[in-house]
């Protein structure tokens, strides 16, 4: 394929496939929080308990992200996207038959975590950045995230409907097996790569890692994608028992995660379509602004079925608009040749605001009965990452050829 542009054959291929792996593995992510309430009257744990799991899961990844991004620029995406998937597979199957707290948490917190470095956006997003050029590459991420999306909206009916005849476990089980199903799609994704720039073929890891630390705006990237993080894993977690809480059904609360993956189909395009249309930094700030008002309003109003479904709307319309954005930006700044490995640092800083946000959902709840002071600090760091996303430096780095010795 060299630097030719490819075919649209080619194109949908290489798009469709990131896009059902990304979609299976946040799919089978985004309907955690429907777990939550048949795990505890199983088991007996706390919502603290459930929560810690699952904000184990994201520290993991966030952990995992920069380590599988090296290994799948210095080695390809293909064993990365093969491992991440068979591993994903392995903790759903740990998380479903384990009868203990902590082999359950081990599964669903560092198995999955690990699967989720493997197979969502830092190695999928990274592939495609490597793989289309420049001209092409902003059609790649915003519709590889659509379909991604897609497969989020098929996964939460159908897990709600097996919940509804089948034990958490079979269900866990039957979502091990479609993620194992889906490895093979990585064949796929393993295409020459665009040949990269000259400055950037005569840069080395190290110092590519060292470039972007030295750089303001890879720091203001990194908190303003921990604000991200933290909304979307709190939501994630626990909009559903948020929602039972408020008397509302578990039909509907279902129907939210629904309205939120199918809106964000239409909205990662989106997003990504407008960061061809303005600089990227500023439709991140407009976006964080956004959600932050869109939550503000749903905790301020009260709580109906036609006030979450809205919220929910909304809140799918900048879902994951976020990460092409990024890490667009982050190609855009730095270049494409270490682009898995920086992004991977990047996300670090979303899956640590992941880590908190699921985790200090089941904590404040415990000990106040409420979810009021998490939806409080998830409207104030919105408007932070915000504020934090429009200075950043988003000019492209000029570099000078290297003299020898210095690589």
């Amino acid at each position: 394929m060299g630097n030719t542009e490819k075919s649209g054959r080619q194109r949908w291929l290489l798009v469709v496939a990131g896009g059902l792996i990304m979609g299976g593995a946040l799919g089978i992510r985004h309907v955690q929080g429907l777990f939550m309430q048949p795990v505890i009257l199983d088991r007996g744990w706390s919502r603290e308990a459930f929560g810690f799991a699952l904000a184990l899961q994201n520290l993991v990844w966030g952990l995992a992200q920069p380590f599988t991004g090296m290994i799948a620029d210095r080695f390809g995406s293909l064993r990365v996207l093969l491992a991440g998937a068979l591993v994903y597979a392995a903790g759903l199957a740990w998380m479903a038959l384990s009868p203990t707290l902590a082999g359950f948490t081990w599964g669903n917190g560092v198995l999955v975590g690990m699967g989720l470095s493997g197979t969502a956006f830092g190695v999928v997003y990274g592939a495609l950045s490597r793989l289309f050029a420049p001209q092409q590459r902003a059609w790649a991420l915003g519709m590889a995230g659509a379909i991604g999306g897609l497969g989020q909206f098929v996964v939460v009916p159908s897990t709600q409907a097996l919940l509804g005849g089948l034990g958490w476990s079979t269900v866990a089980l039957v979502l091990a097996g479609c993620m194992a199903g889906l490895a093979p799609l990585a064949l796929c994704l393993r295409g020459e790569a665009q040949a990269p720039a000259a400055h950037e073929a005569q840069q080395s890891l190290a110092q590519a890692i060292r470039e972007a630390f030295a750089h303001r705006g890879f720091w203001l990237l990194n908190l303003g994608f921990l604000a991200c993080g933290f909304q979307l894993a709190f939501i994630g977690a626990h909009l559903p028992s948020y929602l039972l809480d408020q008397g509302l059904g578990a039909r509907e609360a279902g129907a939210c995660l629904a309205i939120i993956a199918l809106a964000n189909v239409a909205g990662t395009y989106l997003c990504s379509h407008a960061g061809e249309l303005a600089r990227r930094k500023h439709v991140l700030a407009l976006l964080y602004l956004v959600r932050a008002l869109a939550m503000a309003v749903f905790v301020w109003l009260p709580v109906s079925a036609a006030s979450a479904y809205v919220f929910s709307f909304v809140m799918g319309l900048l879902w994951l608009g976020t990460a092409p954005l990024t890490n667009a930006l982050v190609s855009q700044i730095f270049g494409v040749r270490y682009i898995a490995t920086l992004f991977g640092f990047v996300f670090f800083g979303h899956q640590l605001g992941g880590f908190l946000g699921a985790w200090l959902g089941g904590v404040v709840f415990d000990a106040t009965h409420s979810y009021q002071w998490l939806w409080f600090a998830s409207v104030a760091l919105g408007l932070l990452a915000a504020v934090l996303h429009w200075p950043i430096d988003d000019r492209p780095l000029l570099r000078r050829p290297l003299a020898a010795g210095m690589a």
